[in-house]
Formats: structure tokens, C-alpha cells, sequence
């Protein structure tokens, strides 16, 4: 996957359109035949749904190879296939506006199919666009003897927003933890700080882990408490409340708690309608743990519209949900491996939410959206950028070039031209294949292993 400087020239970007929706006004469609048909509104979600159903559906992704889901537009007879079809699956997010269009006429029309949102469940766990964590929670470099470490502040933030949402002060909360959705999840943030002022690093790999459990006694059927190192997530069982200590702890071994004064969770059966932040980040498909949460999802769904194979689409999300977990476990590796904390992609920002699971930062010139243009500000930040970490490959997204099989960003030419780094490597957030990776096979799994994970090991020095 490594490409030298020497084989860039020529490269150029674009851009791939096509036609507009049509409308449900007449009946028909695929779904005539009598077997179980779907349609997918993008790579990622067919490539999941395709696990999923196994021989027992066939699954359409309409979005052509080389082409990405994202700012995607639709040719004019699709509403009327997808409404032919048993299921629909995508995301219900304005970034994915025609699907969200067609399954609105779908529920319009009072169509027989279902429609999975993906995203269902997940308000509290996006990102809003302007998420800012403050530099004082940046953790102390120092080394600690976990031994002599007293604990003098303690601060709680939301893991969606990065906001603070309870503190410790003595002995005693002040605040409230976020609400947890039944069959959903919240999740926190902790900052601890030793009595010189210093924050404790914390994650699975680190010196320190953030960690929580429920109060003898109190209620344990209300929700599940799962540690991921520098962060906890309340996983949402019964609709009630219980009392949570959180706990420091350092080689296994409890260093500090809150037990002298319990904090209070509580599992809600829906949330508020401003959990989800009025603008946030679609790109949740490239997160592995949030993908087993919607993998999970697309099951439900799928044995609801065929109860007959539900035992059956369950067991096979189950297995597949064990290869995202393994995905999960390289991009930790990579992230503790890694010499450097910052690389540069040459392209729109789809990786907000790997960046805020294993804490690195991959910085892009422009925003979320596929079509913005990069000004002469956004040029200079970024070789900025690249001059102060002294980072050596430049990354960029191949759906962003005319060809993703031969072609890079002209952004990736400037940077290599105005600064030191010398390479360029591909990385993919799944929400589309080329014509290369599909005569190989390559899902979402195999992009994120072959692409994604050993570019960002050569970005950030993990190698």
C-alpha cells in the first residue's frame, strides 16, 4: 500500500453524479417473485446486511462501485424498486438525503417494507460537528507511582458532546450523569487529577483506567457497565434507575472511589428530542463498536420482516459482530503502538468518531462533507500541520479522486510539494468499493484491515 512520490504525477480530483428520485405513484417492483428481497442504501450497510441474510435474501446495494454513498444521488426508478422490495435498510440522516426521501414515501405511501434505520438508538452516541475537549484535560506525560497518587479532582464528561456533566468536590457529586435509552447506551468520560494538578492518563493501554460499578444492593437489572479503558458506557437493560460508583483503578487494583457518595444512573425508554446534537457527524459506520450496535440493529429489523429467519439472522449478526470486535482490538494496538498522535488526510473529515475512540487525531482541511473545496487558509493550516509533527505520509480517501483505482487528491500533490513528507497511503471509512477491492472480496472488515488500519500504522509511526 505504500506509494512513493514518484508515482503521483497525473493524479487529479472529482467528482460522480447521477440522476434524480422518482416516486411511488404506481405499484410493482422486485419484490413480486416471492423471495426475500432488500435493498441497502450504501457499502457499509449492504456489505452488514449481506452477512446478515446469508442465502436467505438477496441484498442490492444501489451506489455503483467506485462511487460512495455519501452526497450520492439516485437514479429516477429506484423509490419504486426499493417499495418492491421486503426491507430497507439505511441511515435516517440528512447526509444520506435521498434515502432518507425514499423511505419517507415508502412510509407515506404505506408501503409493505420495512424500513431499518441503522442509526436507531444511537442519539446520545453522536458527535456533534464542533465537539471541543478542553486543553486541561490533556493527560500529564510524567510517570506516576500508582502507590503514592492522591486523587484531589474528579470530573465527568459526556461522552457525546465532551461537555461536563458531573464533578466531585471532597466528598460529594454535584451534577447528574446523561440518560441511557433502553436497548441503548450512554457513555462518559472521566478526568482525575493528582494533587499537584496533574491528569492521570487513562486507557486500556495506559497507567490508569477509568472504571465503574454498581452499588451492592442496588439495582443490577437496570443496565450493564462496560469499561473501555479511559471512558465507561452504560449500556440501557430496564427502564428505572440505580446507584453507580466509579473507580480509578491501576494494574487491576481499585486506587480510588466514590463510594463515600453514589451517583445516580437512570435507563429512560426514550430520550429527549435534543439528545442528538442539532448538527453532527454521520461518519458512525467507520467506528467498529458503534458498528456491532447497528449490526445488532439490522437484525432486529430483519427478523421482524422475516420472523422465520430471525433465530438465524441473530446468530449470524452475533458472529459477524465477533470480527468487528477484532477490528476494535487493531485500531487499540495501533493506537497504543503509534510514535506520533497526529496524521493528515487530505481529504473530507470522516473519521471524528475513530479518532475520538482511540484518541488520535487525524487532521482534514475541510469538513464532513465530500464536496467542500479547500481555501488558502485551509491549504496553510494543513502544511502547518504537517511541518510540526514532522509526519511523512499523507493520507488521503480514494472516493475523492476521479479514479479511485489510479488517481489521488490534488490536495495530496500540494502537500507533498510544500513539505518534507515524501509518502501517501489510502485509507477507507467503508462507504464504498472500488473496482480493485471488489474483485478481491473486501467488505468492510477486509478495507479497515488492508487499507484503513496499515496506512494509519504508517501515518502515525505504529509500524
Amino acid at each position: 500500500m505504500k506509494l512513493s512520490r514518484r508515482s503521483l504525477l497525473g493524479s487529479s480530483a472529482g467528482a460522480l453524479a447521477v440522476g434524480a428520485a422518482g416516486c411511488l405513484s404506481e405499484p410493482g417492483g422486485d419484490g413480486d417473485s416471492g423471495e426475500q428481497e432488500g435493498y441497502a442504501a450504501f457499502f457499509a450497510l449492504w456489505d452488514w446486511t449481506d452477512e446478515i441474510v446469508g442465502d436467505e435474501m438477496e441484498v442490492t446495494n444501489p451506489v455503483d462501485v467506485g462511487e460512495m454513498g455519501h452526497g450520492w444521488e439516485p437514479p429516477a426508478d429506484l423509490q419504486r424498486n426499493v417499495a418492491g422490495s421486503d426491507v430497507f435498510v439505511y441511515l435516517d440522516t440528512a447526509e444520506f438525503s435521498w434515502a432518507q426521501n425514499v423511505a419517507g414515501e415508502i412510509a407515506d405511501e404505506d408501503v409493505d417494507t420495512m424500513l431499518i434505520d441503522a442509526m436507531d438508538g444511537l442519539e446520545n452516541q453522536l458527535l456533534p460537528l464542533d465537539r471541543d475537549v478542553e486543553d486541561d484535560r490533556e493527560p500529564s506525560g510524567d510517570d506516576f507511582d500508582p502507590d503514592a497518587v492522591t486523587i484531589s479532582g474528579f470530573d465527568v464528561y459526556d461522552g457525546q458532546t465532551g461537555d461536563e456533566t458531573a464533578y466531585w468536590h471532597g466528598d460529594h457529586w454535584h451534577g447528574d450523569l446523561p440518560l441511557v435509552p433502553i436497548g441503548g447506551s450512554a457513555a462518559v468520560e472521566g478526568v482525575f487529577e493528582d494533587d499537584e494538578g496533574r491528569v492521570l492518563p487513562l486507557g486500556e493501554a495506559e497507567q490508569f483506567q477509568f472504571d465503574a460499578r454498581i452499588v451492592d444492593g442496588a439495582n443490577e437489572d437496570v443496565l450493564e457497565i462496560e469499561s473501555e479503558g479511559d471512558r465507561v458506557v452504560f449500556h440501557g437493560n430496564d427502564v428505572g434507575r440505580t446507584r453507580i460508583v466509579f473507580e480509578l483503578v491501576a494494574d487491576g487494583e481499585v486506587l480510588w472511589d466514590t463510594s463515600a457518595d453514589n451517583m445516580t444512573a437512570e435507563v429512560v425508554e426514550e430520550l429527549p428530542d435534543d439528545t442528538a446534537p442539532d448538527f453532527y457527524d454521520p461518519h458512525v459506520w467507520a467506528d467498529p463498536v458503534l458498528a456491532q450496535r447497528m449490526v445488532e440493529t439490522i437484525a432486529d429489523g430483519l427478523g421482524e420482516a422475516d420472523p422465520d429467519n430471525a433465530e438465524l439472522y441473530e446468530d449470524n449478526a452475533a458472529a459477524y459482530a465477533d470480527r468487528l470486535a477484532e477490528v476494535h482490538e487493531q485500531f487499540e494496538q495501533l493506537a497504543a503502538d503509534a510514535e506520533r498522535d497526529v496524521a493528515v488526510l487530505a481529504g473530507h473529515d470522516s473519521f471524528q468518531y475513530i479518532e475520538e475512540r482511540y484518541d488520535f487525531e487525524i487532521h482534514t482541511p475541510v469538513g464532513i462533507s465530500p464536496d467542500a473545496a479547500e481555501t488558502e487558509s485551509d491549504i496553510s493550516e494543513s502544511i502547518s500541520v504537517v511541518e510540526k509533527h514532522d509526519i511523512d505520509t499523507i493520507l488521503y480517501d480514494p472516493f475523492e479522486t476521479p479514479d479511485p483505482d489510479e488517481d489521488v487528491p490534488r490536495m495530496v500533490e500540494l502537500l507533498l510539494e510544500n513539505t518534507d513528507a515524501e509518502e501517501y497511503a489510502p485509507v477507507t471509512p467503508a462507504e464504498g468499493t472500488t473496482a480493485e477491492w471488489s474483485e478481491q472480496g473486501w467488505g468492510w472488515v477486509e478495507q479497515m484491515e488492508e487499507v484503513t488500519i496499515p496506512s494509519l500504522r504508517q501515518a502515525l509511526g505504529a509500524e
